[in-house]
């Protein structure tokens, strides 16, 4: 306890801090800031360097001490947000997707907005049925390597790359006949283009998972859309509530709840269970600023809370920034000459989150490059028992599943089929970046293939929960645990031959 209070003194002594944001294409972008720097600073530092002007869609994302998850606010000082020791890492991230990627109006946005999805495709997060992912994949091949060359491209070549978190043989075929036979002649902008008119269409596009579990102690991804707030049970979207129905978003401690109207005046209440406090108060802000952003006409509705209300109880917490119908208005007053952009080449790699680790340009010289090697860490949280969604409070007591974006059929209701197999997103409930210890973690998690418990996720961290308060709007809202040696030894020596085969990449 002395220690850590003598090093942030030692801290506070200092005058400026040397922070890292790890960009899209897993460049890194490193700076010094002054002590009082707010997160705008830092933000608008970084988009200058990448020439980017549509940036409301955008973020900047850290990890703390405690392995939890959290967006860069921009209005506070960085160095009171982030409690571990300078040097800050950060990530630049897609924080808020557009309802229609392709619709952005400047290539730099559409191409970094394509980065965030491929990111999301590989790490399971865009989970989508095999016919949509072999596609999507041909797409990222055809915008990379340019057209099929049989010189270049031997029998077999597609199973060289690492789309997804794992993928078959049958898969990896139709992948290269696609690529082939389908899209040649596209540029990289057109197959980019094509890839986010395809990623929009599927119910995962836009997710950034949660993992909870239900009132039923089944496990569920919770995510905010573009389109609304979704809530995934085993390979099945079932439950999707409209940014226009949702009414309030609320938590105490770790539990979450959403209300909501819908037609006939009905109105309902879903209620979930995060795995620590703090992971509910990110969920809880997440929603918040999604809703704000997705669902007003202007900034100035939203609502404010007066730092002269003594009386107030809860998080004074709320979205600040424009929305998605300003972005979309002062994008269309943009007339420069499109920037030029620098992409990447495609190197064949499965041990890294990108398929674009390898000689590159960078579009300004003070980035330096440092290749990020992840391992692909399946079964984090297993979604097997997809018959059981989350029991809804409701007036009428009766299931509500709205029209999929995806052809449902015209009055049907009911879960939505999202893919072949179980949402099980590889990292969702790692931090972001994930540091090299995280390793040991995730493998000691998969000891023996067996998927451990969100509870079980946290076993290495140690704490007392935190007391949440709750409001109208929002609320402010860890659990301890010890691994056996048996388990921490047999991880070891997992790491040890992943380590081992890292080295010969």
């Amino acid at each position: 306890m002395l220690s850590r209070l003598m090093s942030g003194s030692i801290r506070n002594l200092e005058r400026e801090y040397n922070c890292t944001v790890r960009l899209l294409d897993d460049t890194e972008y490193t700076c010094t800031i002054q002590r009082d720097a707010k997160g705008q600073f830092l933000f608008d530092l970084i988009c200058h360097h990448l020439n980017l002007l549509e940036k409301d869609y955008f973020g900047i994302r850290y990890v703390d001490p405690d392995k939890q998850r959290h967006w860069l606010e921009f209005t506070k000082s960085i160095a009171k947000q982030i409690k571990s020791q300078p040097p800050f890492t950060m990530c630049l991230r897609v924080k808020f997707y557009p309802p229609d990627p392709a619709a952005l109006k400047e290539e730099i946005t559409r191409y970094l907005v394509f980065l965030q999805i491929k990111r999301d495709l590989y790490h399971g997060r865009l989970l989508c049925k095999t016919s949509d992912a072999a596609m999507l994949a041909a797409f990222i091949l055809q915008a990379e390597i340019g057209d099929y060359d049989p010189g270049k491209h031997p029998e077999g070549y597609s199973s060289k790359f690492q789309f997804f978190p794992k993928h078959s043989e049958k898969l990896e075929r139709r992948i290269a006949d696609i690529h082939k036979t389908e899209l040649i002649g596209q540029t990289p902008e057109t197959s980019e283009l094509n890839f986010l008119q395809k990623a929009e269409m599927l119910e995962t596009y836009g997710v950034d998972p949660h993992p909870c579990k239900d009132v039923s102690g089944n496990p569920a991804f919770l995510a905010f859309t573009p389109f609304g707030f979704i809530v995934l049970q085993g390979n099945k979207r079932v439950h999707f509530l409209k940014w226009t129905e949702v009414t309030k978003l609320k938590f105490e401690g770790k539990t979450f709840h959403i209300y909501a109207n819908q037609k006939e005046d009905r109105k309902i209440i879903l209620t979930y269970f995060a795995p620590t406090p703090e992971a509910c108060k990110h969920l809880w802000k997440c929603g918040v600023e999604n809703q704000a952003f997705y669902k007003l006409e202007k900034s100035s509705q939203v609502r404010t809370v007066s730092s002269s209300n003594l009386f107030f109880k809860g998080s004074r917490f709320r979205y600040s920034g424009r929305v998605a119908k300003e972005v979309m208005e002062q994008s269309a007053k943009i007339k420069r000459d499109p920037p030029e952009i620098h992409r990447a080449g495609l190197v064949p790699s499965r041990s890294c989150p990108s398929i674009t680790h390898g000689p590159r340009l960078s579009s300004v010289p003070r980035t330096r490059r440092r290749a990020v090697h992840i391992s692909i860490m399946e079964g984090l949280e297993s979604l097997r028992d997809s018959a059981h969604s989350t029991p809804v409070r409701s007036v009428s007591h009766s299931s509500f599943m709205p029209r999929s974006r995806s052809m449902m059929p015209d009055g049907a209701e009911g879960p939505s089929v999202i893919s072949d197999e179980a949402y099980s997103p590889s990292d969702s409930v790692l931090p972001t970046p994930v540091a090299e210890h995280s390793l040991e973690m995730a493998l000691a998690r998969q000891t023996n293939g067996a998927p451990r418990s969100i509870e079980e996720e946290k076993e290495s961290e140690a704490g007392s929960p935190a007391a949440g308060d709750s409001s109208e709007l929002g609320a402010d809202g860890r659990e301890a645990g010890a691994r056996s040696s048996g388990e921490a030894e047999q991880a070891m020596v997992c790491l040890q031959v992943l380590l081992a085969g890292r080295a010969n990449h």
